[in-house]
């Protein structure tokens, strides 16, 4: 703008014409910065959500609603099962209670702000449970391995080491165990939302269900390579080495057990069946992080169906986990029968 008010009685030469182009150059450069205006405090962001039509709303409240439920009820079984019966104050079902609280956790921070928006049509989240919410998000993600980890670490120690599985697995070294798996996933994720402070921010809209750490980053005013560098390598370094944990671990326990299943044939049926709900839970996990990475790479799909994938993460393994570990597991199939049908006789 400054440059076309200027004027020039003589020729311009090639290096005049350079230094013309140059200081316009600088000046666009300098109007365009002084355009992009960094969002003070206190930030509110909206976030994008469902396009929905405004009668689908109630039935689509209801399916959130019943998904809700149907998770908070089947992990709310298991966990109180395994609270009362002492019989399973046993290291694997004490994992079960931490992977229990990980899936409430992953539910809990999708599901109710969903709600909220398809019943109330609240699109609008301050700064701090944004961040809160995105928090929680990630910290789901990688809690789930690092739990899963543990418990194939566990398993191995029990079929491969039989005899001195109590001297291993003591109640000190399990709950250490439990609370690093945390420790980890926690410290992992802080230092990703460290890069989140000074970063400047220049838009409200946040184009998903709900807010994820790429979410509002999407929005800052500066790029943020950092962040993206290490979100990826924290991503790839997390999930391989949980994966090579985990396939050592249960290749040592298939090779141990068809050892010695030439001689018992109980002792394989009994390592297969304690391992199948934990790689089961696994590679449920992993499918749904695979929709999800896929569903971005495939941009003709409508915005509905891939935040619909999105959240599945958060959905399918909450609602199916329970049903496993009740169906593989027969003493927390059987404690459960034995208090609901001792409940159901007392009110008769």
């Amino acid at each position: 703008m400054l440059a076309n008010n200027l004027t020039f009685s003589a020729p311009l030469t090639s290096e005049g014409l350079s230094a013309l182009l140059i200081y316009s150059a600088v000046l666009l450069w300098m109007e365009n910065q002084t355009m992009v205006t960094a969002l003070k405090q206190p930030i509110v962001f909206e976030l994008e959500g469902f396009d929905v039509q405004p009668g689908n709303r109630p039935f689509m409240f209801l399916l959130a609603l019943l998904a809700y439920i149907v998770v908070l009820l089947g992990n709310g079984v298991v966990i109180c099962v395994i609270m009362i019966d002492k019989n399973l104050y046993r290291p694997m079902f004490v994992m079960i209670c931490h992977l229990v609280v990980c899936d409430l956790l992953g539910a809990t921070m999708v599901l109710p702000r969903l709600m909220m928006d398809l019943l109330m049509g609240l699109k609008k989240i301050a700064y701090i449970p944004a961040i809160a919410q995105a928090f929680c998000a990630h910290t789901y993600g990688a809690a789930m391995l690092t739990i899963l980890s543990v418990m194939a670490y566990d398993r191995y120690i029990a079929v491969c080491e039989p005899l001195r599985y109590h001297s291993i697995m003591t109640s000190a070294r399990l709950h250490s165990c439990c609370a690093l798996a945390w420790i980890v996933a926690l410290l992992l994720i802080a230092v990703l939302f460290s890069f989140h402070m000074n970063v400047p921010l220049c838009s409200h809209t946040i184009q998903q269900v709900y807010c994820s750490n790429r979410g509002i980053l999407n929005l800052a005013c500066i790029s943020t390579p950092v962040s993206n560098i290490y979100g990826l390598a924290m991503t790839w370094t997390l999930s391989t080495a949980t994966f090579i944990l985990i396939a050592f671990s249960y290749i040592r326990i298939l090779s141990a057990s068809l050892k010695q299943g030439r001689t018992d044939s109980t002792l394989r049926s009994k390592a297969v069946q304690t391992c199948a709900p934990h790689i089961a839970v696994y590679v449920i996990f992993q499918i749904a992080s695979l929709i999800v990475i896929v569903s971005y790479r495939f941009p003709s799909l409508s915005r509905n169906i891939t935040k619909f994938f999105s959240i599945l993460i958060f959905i399918i393994p909450p609602i199916i986990n329970p049903i496993i570990y009740g169906l593989v597991s027969k003493d927390l199939r059987r404690s459960f029968i034995k208090h609901f049908s001792t409940r159901v006789r007392k009110k008769t």
